[in-house]
């Protein structure tokens, strides 16, 4: 939709595979990807962490859950593409708004080179989590969702029933490895487990103990490492 979109690159090694990340709401890609950063550093992968929509450098004034959002991630992949080619494995990384969003893009028609994709702490829908802060909040969610759906329609031009990630992983083609706290507040652990139950593609779940949103690899490093190794020597190869 012609919006100029920012990331950073970081070089280790040529010729190695790429991990692509996508950070969460209101956020940062530094704050957001630092657990996988530094596993991706660690295996010599090279890392595109890219500032979403509407957020920092990158143009937009509305976020949209995902929805544009996995079109965005689409035209990374493009991008990765053209300057690495065709043939450097990508794998698609993303915390919480941005974990749905490489869960929502898994459903899209992704280039053979995207081998896998990592979501930590991901929601199923974009309707789903903004009625769950509402009923935080104690807002009456019977009037209030319709009137945020409107208005993402009038003024963010997107449908917040448009997509999924509930329903997008149903016609993944690639390994996804979700991740999520028990102890999520924000985005319920339950979410992590409803795409997992319903994804068709090869699939792995790891629940950490105790973890609020995002924080599972703080609360855990050792098994969120070996967890994410596993995953990636099995789509990739150890390395």
């Amino acid at each position: 939709d012609g919006l100029k979109l920012y990331g950073r690159y970081y070089h280790h090694k040529d010729g190695a595979p790429l991990g692509i990340f996508f950070h969460g709401y209101r956020s940062g890609p530094i704050l957001d990807g630092n657990g996988g950063y530094l596993i991706c550093e660690r295996r010599g992968y090279n890392v595109l962490i890219v500032t979403q929509r509407a957020h920092g450098k990158s143009e937009g004034k509305v976020m949209t859950f995902g929805i544009k959002e996995r079109l965005d991630c689409r035209d990374w992949i493009v991008y990765a593409n053209e300057r690495f080619g065709t043939k450097t494995p990508i794998i698609l990384m993303g915390m919480s708004m941005g974990a749905a969003t490489v869960l929502m893009a898994a459903g899209e028609d992704l280039p053979e080179n995207v081998k896998g994709v990592i979501a930590d702490s991901p929601f199923t829908a974009p309707g789903d989590i903004i009625r769950t802060v509402m009923k935080d909040y104690k807002l009456p969610v019977r009037l209030m969702y319709p009137l945020a759906r409107l208005s993402a329609k009038i003024y963010g031009g997107f449908d917040l029933e448009e997509t999924s990630a509930r329903e997008a992983v149903k016609k993944s083609k690639v390994p996804i490895l979700f991740i999520h706290g028990d102890d999520d507040r924000f985005v319920p652990c339950h979410m992590s487990r409803e795409c997992y139950e319903g994804c068709c593609s090869d699939k792995r779940i790891l629940t950490v103990e105790g973890a609020g949103h995002g924080l599972s690899h703080c609360v855990n490093a050792e098994k969120y490492e070996t967890c994410v190794d596993e995953f990636l020597d099995k789509i990739l190869g150890s390395s």
